[in-house]
């Protein structure tokens, strides 16, 4: 049986000062394949991918299990950590605003990582560089790579934090919200890119999104998770078969062309889910 890329085991994360855990009793395993976590806002999702690759310094982070390709993650030091990020493993944030330097050329943020893990010269990361903003379909890549942050659109800098984590080529990405600033036909696109990196490179993909149509179009399977804790694990094929209330509340919100045009259904949302955890 071929090892998974990423396996978590009762992950539970608090951040100091918090008077309970943010997520308690994570749980799940990730092959070559497109797995997405869904939930409302606060429901811990971005929590978890951001512990996975160690970027939560103020918070306690404990599990059982956590192990990208047999090496156990809560066990290697800062130092360690920095040669994975970026290389092996890396995550598309969601809002370009906070994570691009805005005193930093774009070209030159993007080319960094490339710089970092790889022996080659400024000239070769540039033509990477170059080669990946075309790829995430920016039109006159040459141009946008000089400019700065404020000086590209909302889209434009999603596209560019995209193009930035998959320069490398990892082995495992986190996209948070990846195409929420993206419109439709953009969007498409970069999903391909995405789609394309599963398929032919065999990585392993977790997409953290508020979309349930995109992850039942998009993912081989979902997460769903409310008040830190994973109530339902399902196909994404299966979504519409979901047994959770809590995901059958979902559901049920989402207005559907062609619906009824009656109000959408409210979430009624009970004490004892955050208290339960189906795997």
């Amino acid at each position: 049986m071929e090892q998974p890329i990423l396996e978590v085991k009762n992950l539970s994360i608090r951040y100091n000062g918090a008077p309970a855990d943010a997520v308690r009793g994570v749980s799940f395993t990730l092959g070559r394949e497109r797995l997405g976590i869904v939930g409302e806002s606060g429901s811990g999702k971005s929590t978890v991918g951001r512990a996975i690759l160690r970027l939560l310094p103020s918070a306690k982070v404990s599990a059982d299990i956590m192990r990208f390709e047999g090496t156990d993650l809560t066990a290697l030091s800062e130092a360690q950590m920095l040669k994975l990020r970026g290389r092996r493993m890396s995550m598309i944030l969601q809002d370009p605003k906070f994570s691009l330097n805005p005193i930093r050329r774009v070209g030159h943020q993007v080319a960094e990582a490339y710089l970092r893990h790889f022996p080659v010269s400024r000239a070769e990361a540039k033509a990477k560089t170059l080669e990946m903003l075309a790829a995430v379909r920016i039109r006159d890549p040459e141009r946008v790579h000089d400019l700065y942050p404020h000086e590209i659109s909302g889209g434009m800098g999603q596209r560019v934090m995209i193009a930035m984590m998959l320069l490398a080529d990892p082995d495992l990405v986190i996209a948070d919200e990846p195409t929420s600033a993206l419109d439709v036909t953009v969007r498409l696109q970069v999903l391909n890119i995405l789609d394309g990196l599963v398929r032919d490179r065999g990585i392993g993909l977790i997409m953290i999104s508020h979309d349930l149509n995109l992850v039942r179009n998009f993912c081989d399977r979902v997460l769903i998770m409310y008040g830190g804790r994973v109530v339902e694990t399902i196909a994404a094929r299966d979504l519409d078969q979901a047994t959770h209330p809590y995901t059958r509340g979902l559901l049920a919100a989402q207005p559907r062309i062609g619906g009824p045009r009656a109000p959408l259904a409210v979430l009624d949302r009970r004490p004892e889910w955050t208290e339960e955890f189906t795997q």
